[in-house]
Order: structure tokens, then sequence, then C-alpha cells
């Protein structure tokens, strides 16, 4: 008879993993993207967790091994397992919606909010975290009506229950890979192979966050290299971290990355940086913040953890190596528009065109927010292209 294994009490999802694991990476951002709180614990740097992981799978080493709140284990589990485990719904109750809404951040669920009131049967579809950008916002201070400003998550929640009090339908950490036109409606089919028809699809999947595009930058996202310093930032305490990007987002996200880590520097590609002076101000006033400007990052040294970053005095030409724990990414967004790339007509930038009624060149398609050519890029802005694209769709289901 084996021992009896003791499950550590938590609060928090512990996830045991290695850097070197792809499904521990996997695991890990599926959280991230979820906005679900974890314990990161490497067991190749912690003998009692490498233990414990052996323990539980009978003497093997299988990561990523994870422990939830009720005392439950799942090794190596798939994304729809975490979905399950989490009660997220995956699956929708019917087969046909008046409009399908693929995107889940302010433009998406104010146009959903706005048709559910209407009395039109409205499905979102959302892969990653409810709310979308804002929802990972440290704090919403432009918005009117919230005069003290408010946290991105907390607004992110309101809206969501608003369109839910309305009868919005919202399936979670389910990814929509497909739209196809068949005879006088659009079919969108998920992930895992589901579809769903409709006669207006309303694209508001917004924008991400931009890669360098730099050598060892895809081997160590999700390790030492991120694109959320409210996701991520928690990793860092007392830890010297690089956020790479001189705009508004940067200088943001590096005042927020400060509550962390020790040391906090920014760099930026041009001569000068671009961020509000009000945010340049904040920085300057902190000693334990660095802004460098006219400097390229070149290339991510390390195989596993990051060893080291490689930038060029774009001034000089003399290339230097920086030692850092981690990295945050903050260069600008690219339009996450595949679904309509070849069907639907786009600018030189990858955002996708609209008529004056948001509707794009293909009939029944819709596009709101952040992914749409010529938006703001602001979440007051997305509000209103949301509620004007819920009208429009209203109108055109008169037509069809």
């Amino acid at each position: 008879m084996g021992s009896r294994v003791e499950i550590p009490d938590t609060d928090t999802i512990i996830v045991y993993s290695t850097v070197w694991c792809p499904d521990c990476k996997r695991a890990k951002r599926f959280f991230g993207e979820q906005r679900v709180p974890y314990i990161n614990v490497d067991i190749e740097k912690n003998p009692e967790a490498m233990a414990f992981v052996e323990q539980i799978n009978k003497g093997m080493r299988v990561v990523p091994t994870i422990v939830f709140p009720d005392k439950s284990v799942l090794t190596e589990p798939s994304n729809a397992e975490l979905a399950r485990k989490l009660g997220l719904q995956t699956k929708a109750q019917r087969k046909f919606y008046d409009s399908i809404v693929v995107g889940s951040g302010p433009a998406g669920l104010t146009a959903a909010l706005y048709m559910a009131r209407e009395g039109l049967d409205v499905l979102v579809i959302e892969k990653g975290g409810l709310g979308g950008q804002v929802g990972i916002t440290q704090i919403l201070d432009n918005f009117p009506g919230f005069d003290e400003g408010i946290p991105g998550a907390d607004f992110a929640e309101r809206v969501v229950r608003q369109a839910r009090r309305f009868g919005v339908e919202i399936l979670q950490a389910q990814e929509v890979v497909r739209i196809v036109e068949e005879c006088d409606y659009q079919c969108v089919i998920t992930g895992d192979g589901t579809e769903y028809g409709t006669k207006a699809v309303l694209l508001a999947t917004g924008a991400s966050y931009r890669k360098l595009g730099v050598p060892g930058e895809d081997g160590l996202i999700g390790s030492n290299i991120h694109f959320c310093a409210t996701c991520d930032g928690a990793f860092y305490k007392g830890k010297k971290v690089l956020v790479i990007g001189g705009g508004n987002s940067g200088f943001e996200e590096g005042l927020f990355l400060t509550k962390f880590a020790d040391q906090v520097d920014i760099v930026e590609f041009l001569p000068e940086v671009q961020a509000s002076q009000i945010l340049q101000n904040k920085v300057a006033a902190r000693e334990d913040m660095v802004v460098t400007v006219n400097h390229a990052v070149k290339e991510f040294r390390g195989k596993h953890e990051l060893e080291g970053v490689l930038v060029e005095d774009r001034a000089t030409g003399e290339i230097k190596e920086w030692q850092y724990d981690g990295v945050f990414v903050f260069i600008g967004l690219s339009p996450n528009a595949d679904l309509v790339r070849g069907k639907a007509e786009i600018d030189r930038y990858g955002f996708v065109k609209t008529d004056a009624s948001l509707m794009t060149s293909e009939a029944g398609i819709f596009a709101a927010g952040d992914v749409r050519s010529g938006s703001t890029k602001q979440v007051a802005s997305a509000v209103g292209e949301g509620a004007t694209a819920a009208l429009n769709i209203r109108e055109y289901l008169k037509t069809v």
C-alpha cells in the first residue's frame, strides 16, 4: 500500500510546472487569458514540489500538475478540461441566433446588450477573458460617469452582468475558427467543430499586442516575456524587469509593475518617447524607473530562461547586453482580423474596412471596435461603435 498523498490547502490554483514544458505554458496561458489567478511553482527549483508531483503521479514527473482549491488535481489537462473544471460555458443552447457577436470587449458586449434589449436572440463567443483588453487595464479614468476612475476588471464585470441581465448568451474559452456563408445566412464554426447559424455577425475581436519578431522571443513567451502586466506582474516581486515601448501603454504598465518589481526600466526605439507628459512626469519622479530612448531590441538570449537582452544603440551602432528577470512588450496593436481576411476588405495595416453602417464588404458581417479600420482604440468610442452596430444590425435584419 502506498502512502496517502497530502494535497496542499490552497485558496488559489497551484500550477506545478517547468520552464521547458509546452503544456505548462499552454495551461498558464489559458488561465491568463481567462484572468484566473494562479500560483506557479517550478518543480526543478523546488525539491518539495518535485517530490509532491512524483507522489501524485506514481513516481513520474508529469507536468503540469494542477491543484485546485477543492483539493482536486488535474495532470496534463487540455484546455477543454480546464474550461469544464472552471465551469465555463463552451456550448450554446441553440443552433441559430438572430445575431452572433465574436468578441466580448466593450464594443461586442455593448452591441449584444443593445440587441438583446430589442428582443433579439444574441450569442457572444469569446476565446479569452470576458471584457477584452479593458479587463486587464489597471484603471480606466477617461470613461464618462466614473469621476474617480474604475479598475478595468470592474468595468468589464459590470458590462458582462448587464449583457446577461438582458438575456445575452455568452460562450467562454471558445474560439471561432471560420465564418462561412451558406445560402442566405452566415455559419459560425468554433474550434470544437460546432456550427451556429445567424443572419448577422458582428466582428468585435479587437486587437492583440504586437510582438517584436526578434530571435529568441517566441521561445520565451509565457516564461520570461509577457504582454500583460496585470496578468504576470506578480511573478516579479523583488526582481528587475524591462518594459519595451515608450507610448502610453508602456508607461502605464511600467508604473503598475513597480507594485511588484524592485526596478522597472523602459526602452523606446525612437529618439523620443510618445507617452503623455503626465505619464512621463510620474515615471521621472520615481527612483526605481529608468527610461532609455533610441535603442532597438535585437535578440533575447536563453533557451528556457531569459539570460540576456541584446540591444543596439541606434545612435552609435553599439551592441549591448542587458540583464533582466522578465520583459513586458507594449509596442502597439495588431488587428484580430483573420476570420475575414480574404472575405472582407481590409486596409493596408490589416484592419477591417466598413461602410457608414459598420457593415464590411461581406454582406451580413459587421465590424466594431479596435479591429475596425478608422477606430480610435478608446473604450468610450468602442462602446459607441457597439451601440451603432447594434442599431444597424437591427435594421439589416428587417431586410433579410
